[in-house]
């Protein structure tokens, strides 16, 4: 297997930065997402390192060994992609030998590895069909077998799952993570999905307009986002952000929303000043940190989602605010009722209005 590393890497078209210096490390055997809107950089990263794209700048390591200049085929990689890409006019069989054949393999051991493969992804059975008589779902895997059949050290994936059902990619999605834990084979994973890229990854890059806005784990991103963007694409449903202003009272920090102010918990109010935080800002609180029922706000309840389980209870506050707040289907109160609302001061996020950038 192999450890890949991105150093200042970049890609321009024109004048489009489609990658702008980018600077990232995958372990050797890691699942690492590349998660971002479309045109934010994530699928032309993933074709660099796969070499059908050259970089503009920087350098591409697998392991030690810079491999900007080495051709596609020289480079050891199984890719996935979104449309499967698999040969109409081919069996299941031939397809997945098609890499093969190539490599000049002997027949015995093509044979003997498509098998294989076949066995582990439960598809022996479809070997004589044709693409064009399979489902999504095994299509899928035949594009997975196809690649597997290469023994890659690195796995690249564009949007594997985007074609599929929603049911069928969320099984997918564990059999996926499964097999790649199994073999452990590095994995570069480009999606749009945040779920996709919470369930599966190992960490997560998230990207937006060719820069990278934040590398952790899954957990690190949610808990503690870098920025504005970050936080707003990481979550479901996404967190609610309200501009307001710090204001010192009394020893003590107010967030002043106009229509209502909030007090700060002491260690909060320490880590802002510390920071030099002051002025305007952006305050962030997830769904689920909102209590309806309790608190000091007040509010009109405008409308309700129903989820099953839960409810998203959408709060009109003030004539410019609408807070968002989850909560289980027994608590949901009625459109139109006047409700009180509280956060869990815990869990609250504080942004410099100006850069974006977190301070807690």
């Amino acid at each position: 297997m192999v450890s890949v590393k991105l150093e200042n890497l970049s890609k321009y078209f024109g004048k489009v930065k489609a990658v702008d210096n980018l600077n990232l490390e995958i372990r050797d055997g890691e699942l690492v997402a590349l998660l971002g809107p479309s045109g934010c950089g994530k699928t032309t990263t993933l074709l660099m390192v796969a070499g059908i794209y050259r970089p503009t700048f920087g350098y591409i390591y697998f392991d030690k060994d810079i491999v900007n200049d080495l051709p596609p085929k020289d480079r050891n990689i199984g890719m996935v992609f979104q449309n499967y890409a698999l040969y109409p006019h081919m069996k299941v069989y031939d397809n997945i030998a098609f890499p093969l054949k190539l490599k000049k393999l002997p027949k015995k051991e093509i044979d003997k590895k498509i098998k294989e493969v076949a066995r582990l992804l439960r598809i022996e059975n479809l070997l004589d069909r044709k693409p064009g008589q399979l489902s999504g779902g095994q299509q899928q895997r035949v594009a997975l077998a196809r690649a597997l059949a290469k023994e890659p050290q690195l796995f690249l994936m564009d949007e594997p799952l985007s074609n599929l059902d929603a049911k069928l990619r969320v099984v997918m999605r564990a059999e996926l993570k499964k097999l790649q834990k199994e073999l452990g084979i590095t994995t570069i994973y480009v999606t749009h999905d945040q779920v996709e890229a919470m369930t599966m990854a190992d960490r997560i890059a998230v990207l937006n307009e060719g820069k990278l806005q934040q590398y952790g784990e899954p957990n690190e991103l949610y808990n503690k986002p870098a920025n504005v963007f970050v936080a707003g694409f990481i979550g479901s449903p996404p967190m609610n952000f309200i501009e307001g202003s710090l204001v010192e009272r009394e020893e003590e920090i107010v967030v002043d929303f106009g229509p209502f102010s909030l007090k700060l918990l002491a260690d909060i109010a320490t880590i802002l000043r510390n920071q030099g935080a002051s002025g305007e800002i952006i305050f962030g609180v997830r769904p689920e940190d909102v209590i309806i029922g309790e608190g000091e706000i007040e509010g009109e309840v405008y409308v309700v989602e129903p989820l099953g389980k839960d409810v998203i209870v959408h709060v009109n506050v003030g004539d410019k605010t609408m807070i968002r707040a989850l909560t289980s289907t027994d608590k949901a109160p009625k459109m139109g009722e006047k409700i009180k609302l509280g956060f869990n001061m815990d869990k609250i996020h504080i942004f410099d209005k100006k850069t974006s950038k977190a301070y807690i």
